[in-house]
C-alpha cells in the first residue's frame, strides 16, 4: 500500500494541534481561606474592561475548601484580574486581585 506524504503530514498535524491547545490552559488550585462562602469567581485578562463569566465549577466553595481551576480561554496572556464574590449573608465585600497565573500553582483568597 502506497501512503502519500501529504496524508502523513496532515495526520501528524492533527496529533500536534490538541497538545498545543492544552499548553495554553492555565491551571491552579483555588483555596477559600476566608470565613465566608465563596459563591462566584471571575477572571479577565488585565486591560479587559468587562468580567468574563463565573468560572467556579461548583455552586459554592466553603471556608477551607479547595478546587482546581482551569482557564481555557486560548489566550497567551498570564496577567489576570480576579474577582471573588461571597454569600449575601457574609460580612466580606467583593474582593479583587491581579496575579500572573502562569507562575501561580495555587491561590488562597483571604479575609
Amino acid at each position: 500500500m502506497l501512503v502519500r506524504p501529504q496524508f502523513v503530514l496532515a495526520s501528524l498535524a492533527l496529533l500536534v494541534l490538541p497538545a498545543n491547545a492544552q499548553t495554553e490552559d492555565l491551571v491552579f488550585t483555588l483555596t477559600n481561606g476566608t470565613s465566608s462562602v465563596l459563591t462566584e469567581f471571575y477572571v479577565s485578562p488585565v486591560g479587559v474592561r468587562d468580567w468574563e463569566e463565573d468560572i467556579l465549577d461548583v455552586d459554592m466553595l466553603a471556608p477551607g475548601e479547595s478546587i482546581e481551576i482551569t482557564i481555557a480561554d486560548g489566550r497567551s496572556v498570564c496577567d489576570y484580574d480576579m474577582r471573588f464574590e461571597f454569600d449575601a449573608e457574609s460580612d466580606l465585600d467583593t474582593t479583587e486581585d491581579t496575579q500572573n497565573l502562569c507562575e501561580l500553582g495555587e491561590y488562597t483568597v483571604r479575609d
